[in-house]
């Protein structure tokens, strides 16, 4: 896995050629149990060094679209698995999760309105790493784009969905599950991205 902005951040990534992009999904290292975000399926050389960091405790799926790895890992280390409570059902959940829910101390989920799963969160990270599942995502360095509209349930909601995470005030660092992460100026990103769509 690749080192992020935080010495206790991992991502590893998945090239779709469909959309000439990266998938990623995000580790947390923690003494209390380490947090998976959307797991992809792992690499022998990721799985060995998920071990080495000491496994996992607790799987996050931003959407009922994004479970991918989810029940392997599961199964295989024992781990929780949360998940969005508009989309009970939709995937095995071990916890729902409601909007403001601190998952582990220090991770909170906000849930998102109008993209193409009816409940899919975001997660804030020690208020400044907005980590994003579907709805916010980047096909290119440098700037931030919503799902295209074909693909939003609803435009208004997820338009507004996008301008609650452009008011976090202390957001710095945008890691999208899908394209290019962004380590500086994330609130910044955000506010253009809303202002676009508005």
């Amino acid at each position: 896995m690749k080192s992020l902005h935080r010495p206790d951040l991992y991502t590893w990534s998945t090239f779709d050629e469909a959309r000439n992009i990266d998938f990623h999904g995000v580790c947390w290292v923690r003494p209390e149990g380490n947090v998976l975000i959307d797991p992809l399926p792992l690499t022998p050389h990721d799985h060995a060094h998920l071990i080495e960091l000491g496994g996992v405790s607790h799987i996050v799926i931003t959407n009922s679209d994004h479970t991918r790895a989810a029940e392997a890992l599961r199964a295989e280390f024992g781990a929780k698995v949360y998940g969005p409570r508009a989309e009970a059902g939709a995937f095995p959940m071990d916890v729902l999760v409601a909007d403001g829910d601190a998952i582990v101390p220090g991770l909170v989920a906000i849930e998102l309105h109008g993209s193409k799963t009816p409940g899919e969160i975001a997660l804030v990270l020690h208020g400044s790493t907005l980590i994003t599942g579907d709805l916010v995502r980047a096909h290119r360095p440098g700037a931030l784009m919503m799902l295209p509209d074909a693909k939003l349930v609803d435009r208004a909601q997820a338009v507004a969905s996008v301008a609650r995470l452009a008011g976090l005030p202390d957001i710095e660092v945008v890691l999208v599950g899908d394209g290019w992460p962004v380590f500086a100026g994330g609130r910044a990103l955000l506010g253009a991205l809303a202002a676009r769509a508005a």
